[in-house]
């Protein structure tokens, strides 16, 4: 059976990632324990992966890159934002776990969708945010297998997922 729209696809792979003509990095693998598992064409994963992905069969072996433009976009800066100091203040101490450069922080925005930010830098007064993607400006490099490919269910097509093993969705 071949990788299509409204297939359920399970991979193992590599993923590597470079930026401005850096080394590249190991990111992400999978294994056969933890294949990534997906229904195709439900606009859940990078188009240009599934693009490189159509087609193929169980067994096949795939190695492509996909350029950052294609991937998670470039780096934007207006994804840059300067908030008070006060907003890391809990029960008014401030919370010296959480404000650190480097660490990612959950956050909602005015409709209480969850987003993250990376702790850039801090000042005195303010905190600098960084609310891209973090492999925003990074070109991706999978090698790997497909090790599943069957028809998805009529649940799976309804909920616009692939359910695993043991998932239920209510």
């Amino acid at each position: 059976m071949q990788i299509g729209q409204n297939k359920v696809v399970a991979v193992t792979y590599s993923l590597k990632s470079s930026q401005n003509g850096g080394a590249p990095e190991i990111v992400e693998e999978t294994g056969t324990d933890n294949p990534l598992t997906f229904l195709f064409g439900s606009g859940q994963l990078i188009p240009e992966f599934e693009k490189n992905l159509s087609g193929m069969v169980v067994g096949n072996k795939f190695e492509f890159s996909i350029d950052a433009e294609n991937a998670y976009g470039m780096i934007d800066d207006e994804a840059f934002v300067r908030v008070g100091m006060d907003m890391f203040k809990v029960d008014g101490v401030m919370d010296m776990e959480i404000l650190r450069v480097g660490n990612v922080i959950p956050l909602l925005d005015r409709d209480g969708n969850q987003l993250a930010a990376k702790i850039v830098s801090i000042e005195e007064e303010t905190v600098l945010l960084d609310f891209n993607h973090p492999l925003a400006g990074h070109n991706l490099h999978f090698v790997g297998e497909v090790v599943e490919v069957r028809e998805a269910t009529s649940e799976e097509l309804d909920h616009g997922h692939a359910h695993h093993d043991g998932m239920h969705d209510h």
